[in-house]
């Protein structure tokens, strides 16, 4: 297991199917993660401190649209744990069945709130302690939609397009100063609600949450050091 000890992590949608596997695999690392939350609770009922040898810390009624609200969590979590040395971004969202001359502009804003803002507002609040600090890693959860458009997906395909995008933007913009920016892009995740959405799926060829989280291990890792700006997609 890679040794994280001491590294500071930050989570948002930790809560969610998959943000609970990042958390876990970073509290088994040994990592102080730092796990954020929209609603109550959850994220501490999920796990018991004694069978990790990580921390974790709870923020609550996060709001990762609230930009300034963002803000001042990142500064909260500085006086409380200290700079973030890992950001991860769990926060996303998937729909189906317009067309594209179809799509309703509330399908729109729902794809590009959770896809694209989410990652902005948290950049924008996490990447000047990770500048101050002299290193940091960003690591998003993409889509392999994100390299081809299909039909009655565009608003998810071009979500994550524009997701994979600012990552190679922000990582040519951040790699002289030793931060690394990457992109993890899986296939079909599987999770309660996709199931429900599509119940005749053959959920074995879909990706598990633990493979992403492990992933995600790795991009955190100073074994990732010299990567950066890449969108990488999973097998299935």
């Amino acid at each position: 297991m890679t040794d994280l000890s001491g590294k500071i992590i930050v989570v948002s949608g930790a809560a969610g199917n998959l943000g609970k596997a990042v958390v876990k695999v970073f509290l088994s690392s040994g990592a102080v993660v730092c796990g954020l939350d929209h609603r109550e609770g959850r994220l501490k009922a999920a796990f018991t401190p004694s069978d990790f040898t990580g921390e974790l810390h709870c923020y609550d009624h996060v709001d990762v649209n609230d930009r300034d609200g963002m803000k001042a969590l990142a500064e909260r979590v500085l006086e409380e744990v200290g700079s973030a040395d890992v950001l991860v971004n769990t926060v996303g969202d998937f729909t189906a069945g317009e067309r594209v001359h179809e799509i309703s502009l509330g399908t729109w804003e729902q794809m590009f709130s959770k896809n694209v803002f989410s990652f902005l507002n948290l950049t924008h609040a996490f990447v000047p302690g990770m500048l101050e600090k002299g290193r940091g890693k960003i690591i998003s959860v993409g889509s392999g939609a994100s390299l081809k458009g299909g039909a009655k997906t565009g608003a998810y395909s071009a979500a994550k397009g524009a997701l994979l995008r600012l990552t190679e933007s922000m990582a040519a913009e951040l790699a002289s100063e030793n931060i690394q920016v990457n992109c993890v892009m899986p296939g079909t995740i599987d999770s309660p609600k996709i199931r429900a959405i599509e119940p005749d799926g053959d959920f074995s060829k879909w990706v598990k949450p633990e493979q992403i989280a492990d992933v995600i291990l790795f991009l955190a890792s100073p074994a990732s050091d010299a990567l950066t700006g890449k969108g990488i997609s999973l097998l299935k």
